[in-house]
């Protein structure tokens, strides 16, 4: 029998905060992953030919390096190690006609392109994002901290106090809108829409989903504050640092070790079981999906129906799909602009964006998918041989359960067969070509990872789904994954439920693993 104050399941970005604070404030910490690899959905590796270094999942930090996990451990990892690189230019997008345009890390820069391509563009992106910092207090407060609190009541109040009730009635309504509301009630030009409105996948929602409105707002305005930021030689240089932090207070690390029982005692927990031993703590912290929390770890005390109900209802997203490639030489967009872009979004538009979501909804292959193509090595040449390129492709819409392909050309009765994935790999890599004519033919090597190779990676990515639950409006803050509890409680005293299934939901920032250390003493 071993002890530790806290034992942690799962070594994802929460898992690492969590255990990187509270091994500062001297508890003896245990991270459990049953995978070979610390990280979770941080992993890089030399998937595709020997130099290559690949972020095989997640790609990009700016959700972590505007968080407040990292505000607090800034000074450490840098200690340890870590080095964050940038580009001026986040984002970018390419229409079938191939025109383009990109967003900047730069506010003045932006609106002088925004009505560069449509007068009056520009200022209109002025005023939109000067009224989202206006108004934007209280929603970072929220995403920065536990919902239900007397902090969170505070900032409400004090809202209340300066807008009045109908003005902030006023602004809660407009944040319900949908993205693509926000985008045709702001803009004229087609590109600019295009421009931005792929972004809203990333927070596992689609562009007609109720408060896609603000979320995009969110997303925009901390690409242009924060760009793209990526560790220098690979996303698990932050893994590495914040395990150093760990390592370096008295914490261990333990892989290939699965949990199969979480240990309770007059409902308070006691440790963790695995395949191999069993580990006693003061507190467990389980970065779990809420399936595996409530249906197969805690088996030692009834579970109330309300939380059962809440976890039967609980709803996963659509899946996704990373292609990995080795390259000779940089893909040679015509606009010189996009071969500095961190992430170009290759898209029909809005319209397409909607379409796409709404065919892999009933199952379907998409007819034209939008296709994000990640240029780590614009930035960061140490992540390739010298004169050589990565290219990271992140396809966020694919059916969890496949029916049909939209287009009738790829037979899908088998599901995802290797001959499926090959086809539909073919058409992306089509599409690319359209713009970068140079791909295929620079393509050294190629690593796809479909909806089954991820959650076969991954537990938590269920059905492929990359956030672990839709971050729907009735999956987000107090109800994500239950309204039961407060903060990130669960029946069993001093057991605690962090990661993308929790408080603020999706995105590699850290902070339900912040938060939960900060509420421990």
């Amino acid at each position: 029998m071993k002890y530790f104050d806290t034992v942690i399941i799962g070594s994802g970005i929460n898992s690492l905060t969590a255990a990187a604070y509270l091994s500062k404030k001297g508890h003896k910490v245990l991270v459990l992953e049953k995978n070979d690899w610390i990280g979770g959905c941080i992993k890089t590796s030399e998937i595709t030919a020997p130099g290559f270094k690949t972020d095989v999942f997640s790609g990009w930090h700016p959700n972590f390096v505007t968080g407040p996990a990292y505000a607090g451990l800034k000074k450490d990892l840098e200690e340890n190690g870590l080095e964050y690189l940038n580009t001026e230019v986040p984002a970018g997008v390419i229409l079938p006609n191939n025109e383009s345009a990109v967003l900047y890390a730069n506010r003045e820069k932006n609106i002088h392109s925004f009505n560069q391509i449509t007068h009056g563009d520009g200022d209109r992106y002025r005023e939109l994002m000067k009224q989202f910092e206006d108004n934007s207090e209280l929603v970072f407060h929220l995403l920065s901290n536990e919902p239900l609190t007397w902090s969170s009541v505070r900032k409400l109040l004090k809202l209340v106090r300066e807008k009045g009730v109908q003005e902030l009635k006023r602004e809660a309504g407009t944040m319900l809108k949908s993205a693509a509301q926000l985008l045709d009630q702001t803009f004229e030009s087609n590109v600019i829409k295009a421009l931005l409105a792929p972004w809203i996948l990333h927070t596992g929602l689609g562009p007609n989903d109720a408060a896609g409105n603000i979320m995009l707002q969110v997303l925009v305005f901390s690409l242009e504050a924060a760009g793209m930021p990526i560790p220098k030689g690979g996303g698990d240089q932050l893994v590495k640092a914040l395990m150093k932090i760990v390592e370096r207070n008295g914490g261990e690390f333990i892989i290939n070790e699965n949990v199969y029982k979480i240990l309770v005692e007059n409902r308070k927990v006691k440790g963790v079981q695995t395949q191999n031993e069993n580990y006693f703590a003061n507190y467990v912290l389980a970065n779990v999906t809420p399936h595996q929390l409530y249906e197969n770890l805690l088996t030692e005390i009834p579970i109330p129906e309300s939380v059962q109900k809440d976890v039967r209802n609980y709803k996963y997203g659509n899946a996704s799909m990373q292609i990995h490639y080795a390259l000779d030489a940089p893909l040679d967009w015509e606009n010189p602009e996009l071969r500095k872009a961190a992430m170009i979004n290759i898209t029909n538009g809005v319209e397409a964006v909607s379409q796409s979501v709404n065919e892999v909804s009933n199952g379907l292959l998409p007819k034209q998918a939008t296709i994000a193509v990640g240029q780590h090595t614009a930035f960061d040449p140490s992540r390739a041989p010298e004169g050589k390129h990565t290219l990271w492709v992140q396809l966020l819409e694919m059916p969890r359960v496949l029916k049909g392909d939209a287009l009738g050309e790829i037979d899908t009765s088998e599901g995802y067969s290797q001959k499926v994935i090959e086809a539909y790999v073919e058409r992306i890599e089509n599409r690319i070509c359209r713009h970068a004519p140079n791909f295929k033919d620079n393509i050294i090597s190629r690593k796809i990872l479909s909806p089954k190779d991820l959650e076969s990676s991954n537990v938590n990515l269920v059905g492929g789904d990359p956030y672990s639950g839709v971050a729907s409006i009735d999956q987000l803050m107090l109800w994500r994954p239950t309204s039961k509890y407060k903060k990130h409680d669960t029946p069993v005293k001093n057991l605690f439920h962090i990661g993308a299934s929790t408080h603020p939901g999706p995105g590699l920032g850290g902070t339900s693993g912040y938060l939960t250390a900060k509420q421990i003493k």
